[in-house]
């Protein structure tokens, strides 16, 4: 879920405040809405352990914001799956040992053993899912399988398209649809990458990861960029949209929780992750978010609509590709294309 524009706003709400008994802080780093209140107020309630959250609209953002200056002050965050690797590779991650978490078992074996994160050391699974693109039916009516509809798109839709604020998920959607490698060296295939996406940019009318679901809604966008649950939040909303699963392929992302280093509440961390890992509290994220969970046990607790959301059903012939990290000369080029894309 979800980019360079930091969105940290403190939750005032009485739900987030210190209560009088609290047995200590909890300090979270996480995407906007992306945690129901309800849940908040649970682990509260069992733990008595207070809670503050501030918010960020992109993996990058939240990146940036540790380097410079606030490592130490949170406890926990939620990046995606590529940035737990990078987030690992510059230090920013402290481990853990799974006899710490009692409910270490419940993570879903496909979860576990992960590339980012082999055996789960510093982070657990939080909810996955997909990011593709949605269509405002009433506007248009025609073929929505290609990604061309983000980067040469129909009359009907033209100036009316919002892309995610995402250097990673727009950077790998349109490596997919000019069918070139995620993290290419090669400068006849960044030129093109450049230069398609530069032309694609007159068609769109605003960049917003946080906003995707709402101009959707609203009728400011048409077509968009977006995560399949905001997608879904959308159509429930009464937004005639439907999600494509492009041909081209489709970014497949896994949300995790990482204990950050010099966390300054790491037992009450560690209880947090922990109390997520329970099937019942983390069905209540699938429920609220409507994207996937890692964790075994949920399908007990889901809701029927979350259970058979087209959105959590891609065709059985179309690929999702997770994004991949870059080394650090590669990404150097990559930054230089979203950097020109964002002028």
């Amino acid at each position: 879920m979800k980019k360079l524009l930091l969105s940290a706003a403190l939750f005032a709400s009485p739900a987030f405040v210190a209560p009088a008994f609290a047995e200590g802080e909890l300090k979270i780093y996480h995407w906007f809405e992306y945690i129901p209140q309800e849940l908040v107020d649970k682990f509260q309630t069992e733990t008595g352990i207070a809670v503050t959250i501030d918010t960020y609209d992109s993996n990058e953002a939240m990146l940036a914001a540790l380097k410079a200056g606030k490592l130490g002050q949170y406890d926990v965050a939620v990046p995606g799956d590529y940035m737990v690797q990078i987030m690992g590779t510059e230090g920013l991650l402290d481990t853990y040992t799974p006899d710490e978490m009692p409910n270490f078992a419940n993570i879903a074996p496909q979860w576990l053993d992960v590339p980012f994160d082999p055996g789960r050391k510093s982070s657990i699974p939080y909810q996955w899912g997909s990011t593709g693109f949605s269509v405002n039916r009433d506007v248009f009516q025609g073929d929505i399988s290609s990604l061309s509809i983000l980067f040469d798109p129909p009359a009907e839709l033209q100036g009316k398209i919002n892309v995610l604020d995402s250097q990673g998920e727009v950077l790998a959607l349109g490596s997919f649809y000019l069918g070139i490698p995620q993290c290419s060296q090669d400068r006849e295939q960044l030129k093109a990458l450049n230069d398609m996406l530069l032309n694609a940019k007159q068609y769109w009318a605003s960049f917003g990861s946080d906003t995707a679901k709402d101009v959707l809604v609203s009728g400011d966008a048409a077509a968009g960029m977006i995560y399949n649950g905001f997608s879904a939040k959308a159509r429930a909303e009464g937004a005639n949209v439907e999600y494509a699963f492009p041909k081209e392929g489709y970014v497949v992302w896994m949300d995790n929780v990482v204990l950050l280093k010099d966390a300054p509440n790491r037992a009450n961390a560690l209880k947090f992750m922990n109390f997520l890992l329970d099937p019942e509290n983390a069905a209540a994220v699938t429920n609220y978010a409507a994207y996937s969970s890692g964790v075994t046990g949920v399908e007990p607790f889901l809701l029927d609509e979350i259970k058979n959301s087209p959105e959590n059903t891609p065709p059985a012939d179309q690929k999702g590709f997770f994004i991949q990290a870059c080394d650090e000369e590669t990404q150097v080029l990559y930054d230089a294309i979203w950097t020109n894309l964002k002028k």
